[in-house]
């Protein structure tokens, strides 16, 4: 693969944006707010998104997914998350930490058992890592696995997880060892109907009302040895390189919401009269509007600069880290600049830059807040 950096989309990633363009505005437009007023996770639509095989995105082709790479991934995330963001996070975290983690750390015996079932959308998967009082800290777990019998016995609460009451499998991070000790936690997968698995309360939230966020609960939980990805010890560590790439699922996902913003803000600017010409027309509008043009491209760049070295499979932490700080920052400012143009009517339900408003806030706190994310970037630039 070339060091260069190709700024001209290739006619695959103009197809699966096209492919995931129609199909958001003809499954899911017609239900955003139905969706969003009842807070009703519509199940079944991801089924249909697994053939059109958006659930499978990084899968490769003998385990039932697209073999596509970062960059479509990003273009398809972006597509859904100018529709509805709700369902472009459902989509990201499905694909990139809950698949991609059994991808990229389960035998061959594992993947060929459960990513299949994942990458055709027939099983919905949910990822668990944070807890009541583990968000950024999460090295401090109290979700406890203890061995026994030929297998291990879970005992504690994963919070905030998407899917965590619909999902058909988690993959889920315990601690085996000390807490905060990075090499102390192994991560599980664990089925639906698993005696001692269920799921607790459901998030009444903000904004991407309509994308499932629950406890998972695990009360001695067994589950055999062939469940545990990768080494005993290694949940940490694998935790945080499935971060890597799901930063890019959470930029992508905010270079939607701040795309499907400034494109109803510019829509609506062009067409909204005041003192005898279109409020575009205006100097305090169309700066607002190149503010906003400016940082959705640099987003971009970020994001696909990331993509680009993911693709490469060499170290993109600090990049990753950048992009997703970076566009989710700029989706929120975007969001709210869009409110603004759209005066009174944007603060009304009759227009979609109120719920992008609403839903563009979580892109700064999921998958690492950005204070997190400056960390990161702050480690890797001047060293620990």
């Amino acid at each position: 693969m070339s060091n260069t950096i190709n700024f001209d989309y290739s006619e695959a990633i103009h197809l699966v944006a096209d492919s995931a363009k129609t199909f958001s505005e003809q499954h899911i437009l017609p239900h955003v707010m139905e969706w969003d007023e009842s807070q009703e996770f519509p199940r079944s639509l991801f089924t249909e998104l697994g053939k059109m095989g958006f659930m499978g995105v990084l899968v490769p082709e003998n385990l039932g997914g697209s073999a596509l790479g970062y960059h479509e991934y990003i273009a398809i995330i972006e597509e859904i998350s100018k529709v509805d963001p709700s369902i472009g996070l459902s989509v990201a975290a499905h694909n990139s930490l809950c698949t991609n983690h059994i991808l990229s750390f389960g035998n061959e015996s594992q993947r060929q058992r459960w990513i299949p079932k994942l990458a055709h959308g027939e099983w919905l998967g949910a990822w668990g890592l944070t807890e009541h009082n583990t968000g950024s800290d999460a090295g401090g777990m109290s979700t406890t696995a203890v061995r026994k019998d030929g297998g291990w016995v879970i005992n504690g609460t994963k919070n905030f997880i998407t899917h965590g009451k619909s999902g058909d499998i988690a993959v889920v991070i315990a601690r085996t060892g000390e807490k905060g000790d990075s090499h102390g936690m192994t991560t599980f997968v664990v089925e639906k109907g698993t005696p001692g698995f269920s799921s607790g309360k459901k998030e009444n939230k903000l904004g991407m009302r309509a994308s499932e966020t629950a406890e998972m609960i695990f009360s001695d939980c067994f589950v055999p040895d062939d469940h545990v990805l990768g080494a005993e010890g290694d949940g940490f560590i694998q935790s945080m390189k499935i971060l890597d790439g799901g930063r890019i699922s959470i930029g992508a996902l905010s270079l939607g919401i701040a795309k499907g913003a400034y494109e109803a803000a510019l829509k609506y600017s062009s067409e909204r009269v005041q003192f005898g010409k279109p409020i575009n027309q205006f100097q305090a509008i169309s700066f607002k509007l190149a503010d906003m043009a400016t940082k959705i491209e640099a987003a971009e760049l970020l994001l696909h600069k990331a993509a680009f070295l993911k693709n490469k499979n060499v170290k993109m932490t600090k990049e990753s880290a950048m992009s997703k700080l970076y566009a989710s920052e700029i989706c929120v400012e975007i969001a709210s600049e869009a409110v603004q143009i759209f005066g009174g009517y944007g603060f009304t339900k009759d227009f979609p830059v109120e719920k992008f408003y609403r839903d563009a806030k979580l892109c700064t706190i999921g998958e690492g807040t950005s204070e997190i994310q400056k960390l990161v970037i702050a480690r890797n630039i001047i060293g620990k």
